[in-house]
């Protein structure tokens, strides 16, 4: 029997001004999700810290293979701290596992919406 192993996951980072483009590539997993999270999280501090700071994050989904529960998790935790830090989130070129997945867990909405103003007295990313 053959045991097919699936795709590692892959991040492209590209910066642009004040954005900052993650080309996901393979799965969003719970074998993947904290590089993820780490990887985009450090690179939101780095450019906050940074003399162009990002106003946006986009994430494109164009090569995502698939995406589970970790995943999910990993783009809620994202979505708070570009709520922090003022950062407007794109979720591009969705999947129909990843649409699926926050259809049914109703995040669609919470992950798709505008940013949410920072609150008095909370700290950037990284701070």
């Amino acid at each position: 029997m053959t045991t097919v192993q699936p795709p590692p996951l892959s991040l492209t980072l590209e910066t642009r001004d004040h954005a900052v483009v993650v080309r996901v590539r393979g799965d969003l997993d719970y074998a993947g999700h904290d590089e993820f999270l780490h990887t985009v999280t450090t690179l939101l501090a780095r450019r906050h810290a940074a003399r162009h700071p990002v106003r946006e994050l986009r994430l494109d989904f164009s090569a995502l293979d698939g995406v589970d529960s970790s995943g999910l998790s990993a783009l809620l935790r994202i979505r708070r701290s570009t709520d922090e830090a003022g950062i407007a989130l794109h979720l591009d070129e969705r999947p129909p596992a990843l649409e699926r997945l926050l259809e049914v867990t109703g995040t669609l909405e919470l992950l798709t919406a505008p940013p949410v103003p920072p609150a008095a007295g909370r700290r950037p990313v990284g701070s």
